[in-house]
């Protein structure tokens, strides 16, 4: 006779329907014990496209593209404004690099607003390169996909995570959360801003909870609510919930006055 094994131990059970629970209460306890033994208190989360290349690799595949055939003129024409948005690849690094080195200075007895990203390549990729840079600890919150999104070399080890569920993975972005940072994306990152938004509005999380948009070029022809406030839809006071910024220096001093204000 085989020896009956507790249900915890038995792998076709835990990847069953009947323990979907299971897995999703996995996913809020797990990442809990790690957040606590890693000692983090809050993050400020990045959030953007995948497809942003650094300046380097941008300049790197339009060298090539030229070097091959200067007759594909779409090619090119991609190649060329990669080498343009290649600069929100730059400019997440270098407000993540002085946010870190802002908050690992502080005397705090918990880790400050760790840098926090969904772990992947472009936006995501330069922040947590930015926080690595600067000393900190970084956080990454990747998802199980049908393509495969590999965890960017600058997580830390430690706080680098794997989820199943979107709405657990969106939780955590949420829970610990002190500000928000969204640069240009598509429909995940504006996924994630209106998701953000009405947690806002709704007070489901902190009103103190700042929401950076980064890019004026990019965000003032995607996102124009003013309409929403002339219909009715939403109130003058939700418009200023969305703070807009177009430097690294500008958002970083903004980010230190509210949370400076409103976390310390």
């Amino acid at each position: 006779m085989t020896e009956p094994r507790p249900a915890y131990l038995i792998p076709e059970f835990l990847s069953s329907d009947e323990a979907r629970p299971l897995r999703i209460l996995s996913e809020y306890l797990e990442p809990l014990r790690r957040f606590d033994a890693q000692n983090i208190e809050d993050t400020v989360v990045f959030f953007g496209s995948a497809r942003v290349e650094s300046q380097r690799r941008a300049a790197q595949a339009l060298k090539r593209e030229q070097a091959r055939s200067p007759k594909r003129a779409e090619r090119l024409r991609r190649c060329r404004q990669a080498v343009q948005w290649s600069r929100y690849y730059e400019e997440a690094r270098e407000l993540a690099r002085l946010l870190t080195e802002w908050s690992v200075a502080l005397d705090q007895p918990r880790h400050r607003f760790v840098v926090c990203s969904g772990g992947g390549p472009g936006v995501m990729e330069a922040a947590n390169r930015g926080a690595h840079e600067a000393g900190g600890k970084t956080i990454g919150l990747t998802i199980n996909l049908p393509f495969e999104e590999k965890p960017n070399r600058y997580v830390t080890d430690e706080l680098n995570f794997r989820f199943h569920y979107f709405f657990m993975r969106k939780f955590w972005f949420a829970y610990l959360a002190k500000a928000l940072v969204i640069f240009p994306g598509g429909f995940g990152t504006l996924d994630e801003v209106f998701e953000f938004l009405t947690l806002a509005q709704t007070r489901r999380i902190s009103t103190k909870t700042e929401v950076v948009l980064y890019g004026r070029s990019y965000w003032d022809q995607i996102l124009n609510l003013q309409p929403m406030v002339d219909w009715g839809a939403i109130s003058k006071r939700d418009l200023k919930a969305i703070h807009r910024a177009d430097e690294p220096g500008e958002a970083f001093e903004h980010l230190k006055a509210h949370l400076t204000a409103h976390c310390l």
